[in-house]
């Protein structure tokens, strides 16, 4: 099977749904679709550590090969994103990426992120 990839559209379109959401919750939001190299969550938390600005930022990992998605939030986003918020936005992306629709998938996660997160 081979790994799910984005075309240079659908990449378009989360870049537009990523600048929206970022609007609506006042954090960064960034994405890492790949592999996962060692511990899926530790790798999620060292992408995220290298952000700009980790405390305002919201980094969602997807690795489809070994079928992981991770977020991980800054100390700032998370007063106002829960864990089972985020756990929320995870359960609606496997549930699209289970049916093959990884663009979709993405594009729910982060719209349903940029709402919970708002002040």
């Amino acid at each position: 099977m081979s790994t799910p990839t984005l075309s240079a559209t659908e990449r378009a379109a989360l870049d537009v749904t990523i600048r929206t959401a970022e609007q609506a919750c006042r954090a960064e939001i960034s994405v890492f679709v790949g592999s996962a190299s060692g511990d899926p969550r530790d790798f999620a938390t060292s992408l995220h550590n290298t952000l700009v600005l980790p405390a305002r930022s919201i980094l969602i990992m997807v690795d489809p090969e070994r079928r992981v998605v991770e977020i991980v939030t800054g100390g700032h986003t998370r007063e106002r994103l829960t864990d089972d918020e985020s756990r929320q936005a995870v359960a609606a992306m496997t549930e699209a990426f289970a049916s093959g629709d990884l663009a979709g998938g993405l594009t729910r996660g982060i719209e349903l992120l940029g709402e919970l997160a708002k002040d």
